[in-house]
């Protein structure tokens, strides 16, 4: 099997609206935060291979719970609740800000957070404060600055050295990169880091 092709394994685990439901907390799990419209559930789509996986929808908010992807016996992949821009009902947005406050917190088998953020909109308030709290709790985060197709070469290359320049303050250690769903842009370098935090093997993937 190609490094490719392992994340095409992927199969949806289960939807979990609490902690107590989630999987069993062992083994590796990378997760997906970002704003309800920064591309989330498209990335892991095109990581997939399986434009079906995850649910992507015109109106952003839809994913309202955990979502768990499995890989393998050790291993699986993480959408978490859309934040930021979800027109829903202020007591069920503090259950989602609770959840995945609680998951980011708790959650002893998580290696690292994919971050997703419009590049035409990126580090907005929550952005910022999700950062903050990755480098307060040593927890390794990687940005996907997601649809960079929809800016000019330039202008996508700007926003990688802006965002770049604001994390030297935020979280030095943590990592960036350009990322378009429709275009498959940048496909490979975010299996390479996912392959890294999964402890994947060449002669696994």
């Amino acid at each position: 099997m190609t490094q490719k092709n392992y994340y095409r394994r992927a199969r949806f685990l289960i939807s979990a609206g609490k902690l107590s439901q989630l999987p069993e907390d062992r083994g590796f799990e990378v997760a997906f935060a970002g704003r309800s419209n920064a591309g989330k559930s498209s990335a892991i789509n095109v990581l997939t291979g399986n434009q079906q996986l995850a649910r992507t929808s015109k109106t952003p908010g839809r994913t309202q719970l955990i979502n768990y992807f499995y890989l393998d016996e050790s291993r699986r992949l993480v959408d978490l609740p859309g934040y930021g821009y979800a027109k829903v009902a202020k007591e069920v947005k503090q259950q989602w800000d609770a959840l995945l406050d609680d998951y980011l917190r708790n959650r002893q088998s998580l290696k690292g957070l994919i971050l997703l953020m419009d590049s035409r909109h990126p580090m907005k308030e929550f952005d910022v404060q999700l950062i903050r709290w990755c480098d307060t709790a040593h927890l390794p985060l990687h940005i996907l600055l997601t649809k960079c197709d929809k800016l000019t070469k330039g202008a996508a290359s700007n926003t990688l050295q802006g965002v770049k320049a604001q994390l030297r303050d935020l979280m030095p250690q943590a990592s960036l990169q350009l990322f378009s769903a429709l275009k498959k842009t940048g496909a490979e370098e975010l299996i390479i880091m996912l392959d890294k935090w999964l402890e994947i093997a060449q002669n696994e993937s």
